[in-house]
């Protein structure tokens, strides 16, 4: 079994180490004053970072999973936290949206999270039940034509500054486990959303 990496994805590494040193100054200083930089998430759109497992129609550059990996590898090299968003776009957003939303959610925020435009993020974590997703209170009922989203999450990375959020929810109060448990795409503007203090 063949373990070398491709030409693409020698190449993939090199634009990104190249990228991690032109963002190490200003990433570093944005983390001294605890900020989060929309500049560099910005650039990491426009070079193609936040969509790469994301089919070019909705802006992304329709890489393989490794060459993502590679990616965020090296801009972790420089800044924790920009490598972080690297994988949490490419992973908890753009998947789930890529695979699951609809066609209106992937030309809106898809299209947005893979160049840039729009940053996400995901909530699963709860107050009661950490990240087991078995044990999440927050619900969703109908009402209508729409849901009404009620509960608490903690530790959303880019929670504070994402446009969007993937939440997870129980839709059936009596269902055990995963049973009943859906996600919900929830746009900052959303009457009602708020994000608490940060910790």
């Amino acid at each position: 079994m063949d373990f070398s990496w491709t030409e693409e994805q020698e190449m993939i590494r090199k634009m990104a180490r190249q990228f991690a040193g032109e963002i190490r100054e200003e990433a570093a200083a944005a983390e001294e004053k605890g900020e989060f930089s929309r500049t560099i998430t910005r650039k990491m759109g426009e070079n193609g970072f936040l969509g790469m497992c994301v089919p070019e129609e909705y802006g992304g550059q329709a890489l393989d999973f490794l060459s993502y990996l590679i990616a965020t590898e090296e801009i972790s090299r420089a800044s924790a936290g920009q490598g972080m968003t690297v994988g949490l776009h490419n992973s908890l957003v753009n998947y789930p949206l890529l695979h699951f939303g609809t066609e209106e959610q992937k030309r809106k925020y898809l299209k947005g999270a893979a160049t840039g435009e729009l940053l996400g993020c995901y909530a699963l974590s709860e107050p009661d039940a950490g990240s087991d997703a078995s044990h999440i209170k927050t619900t969703a009922v109908k009402k209508g034509d729409r849901y009404v989203i009620n509960g608490t999450k903690i530790f959303i990375t880019n929670g504070s500054v994402a446009d969007f959020v993937i939440v997870f929810t129980r839709l059936d109060r009596g269902g055990a486990g995963t049973r009943g448990m859906s996600a919900f795409l929830v746009d900052k503007a959303t009457p009602g959303f708020s994000i608490g203090t940060i910790e």
